[in-house]
């Protein structure tokens, strides 16, 4: 146990707590169960290592990954009976899905040690949706997404930009420092290398391919009890969308193409949704949200297209997909008959700098938006693209 102590002060000391994202605040640290979900990379150990060393001492808390060695031959159960009796108050347990049976003590812990705080997180959401299922009525749960470009440009140019609402944005009620920069240039940075928060560590595209790689060939296949044959099939998939985003399904084209039947389609969508590699747009019927009916399907992010594309990404695509990105964080989007996408009733359609709102023309004044590339301020109802990424 005095080496997990160790490693524990040793990875809190060296974190860096220049820059905390404000997905911090959002989250109540006080409740005695907190689960921290999010795709690989968006940052959700860096923020939970940042908490401890701003806000506990050493001797109340402790951080540990649940694939340590030490769980080898220890349960975390009895980690945390043992924490608490040495005056332990906060234990962070990271990437749990890969300790098996974790649910059940994470109860146990619960309903046993009613002084002592839990928080959990992982980047396996299929296997943390599952597990946690038992939890529900017990724990809080906050969904890590990737940088903003907000978030991307506080940390890379020192600035302190706040967060602006949708109604703040759609009203040009925007703040930004134009005269230190210009925010196109930053945003086609961003769109290349700036959703994940190791665009400062270098080594951009090798990291984020490792990560992809992790996810398809590692995450996926163990919580799904894969074959060799099933994930050369599902990463056959992912190509084939990435290929030909904002993908309609077909799934008879898929099945012949594929080899992957009709009824199993759905689940490896899913599989790569929850997984944080494609965003998955639905219809919208009669005011219902949820419908089994996909209408397109994007990368969860255009650094992904990068990645997975074998030519440049078609610019088009990539605006659809950001947008779609951002706004999905904290709002229901939907497909939409007229336009590319509708927002909490709002309808948007998006283009260049040259997109007019003919296919608007028939919509109410205040319900319909054109959202524009290559283009700085407001005007009207046609809103700059990359201010929406000032939502978060």
């Amino acid at each position: 146990m005095e080496s997990l102590f160790a490693t524990s002060q040793l990875l809190i000391s060296r974190v860096d707590t220049t820059y905390v994202r404000d997905k911090h605040d959002d989250i109540d640290w006080n409740s005695r169960l907190v689960a921290i979900l999010g795709a690989r990379g968006t940052g959700k150990t860096t923020m939970i290592l940042q908490h401890i060393r701003l806000h506990n001492t050493n001797s109340q808390a402790l951080y540990v990954m649940a694939d340590d060695f030490y769980f080898t031959s220890h349960r975390l159960e009895e980690l945390a009976h043992k924490f608490m009796l040495l005056g332990g108050k906060y234990l962070y347990i990271d990437e749990i899905h890969k300790y098996k049976g974790w649910s059940t003590e994470i109860k146990n812990i619960y309903d046993k040690m009613p002084d002592l705080h839990v928080v959990y997180s992982g980047s396996s959401i299929l296997d943390l949706e599952k597990g946690g299922a038992d939890l529900s009525r017990r724990k809080l749960e906050y969904i890590m997404p990737g940088l903003s470009f907000r978030e991307y440009l506080n940390i890379s140019q020192g600035w302190n930009l706040p967060r602006y609402t949708l109604e703040e944005i759609l009203a040009g009620k925007v703040d930004f420092p134009y005269k230190e920069a210009r925010p196109l240039q930053l945003f086609a940075s961003y769109l290349r290398e700036g959703y994940y928060p190791f665009f400062k560590e270098g080594n951009y595209t090798m990291r984020l391919n490792g990560i992809i790689k992790q996810v398809v060939e590692d995450d996926v296949p163990k919580f799904a009890d894969m074959e060799i044959a099933s994930v050369q099939k599902l990463k056959k998939l992912l190509y084939v969308l990435a290929q030909n985003v904002p993908f309609k399904p077909n799934y008879a084209k898929l099945e012949r193409d594929l080899g992957i039947s009709r009824n199993t389609l759905p689940k490896y969508m899913q599989y790569l949704e929850k997984a944080g590699l494609i965003g998955v747009l639905r219809e919208k019927v009669q005011g219902i949200k949820l419908l089994e009916k996909i209408e397109k399907i994007y990368l969860n992010n255009p650094n992904e297209a990068y990645i997975l594309s074998d030519e440049t990404p078609n610019i088009g695509t990539l605006r659809e997909t950001i947008f779609f990105a951002w706004l999905r964080v904290e709002h229901f989007v939907s497909s939409s008959p007229v336009s590319d996408f509708e927002v909490d009733g709002l309808t948007f359609e998006i283009g260049g700098k040259n997109k007019g709102k003919k296919q608007l023309a028939t919509l109410p004044s205040d319900k319909a938006y054109v959202v524009k590339d290559d283009t700085e301020y407001v005007f009207q109802n046609f809103i700059p693209l990359w201010m929406f990424g000032l939502l978060y």
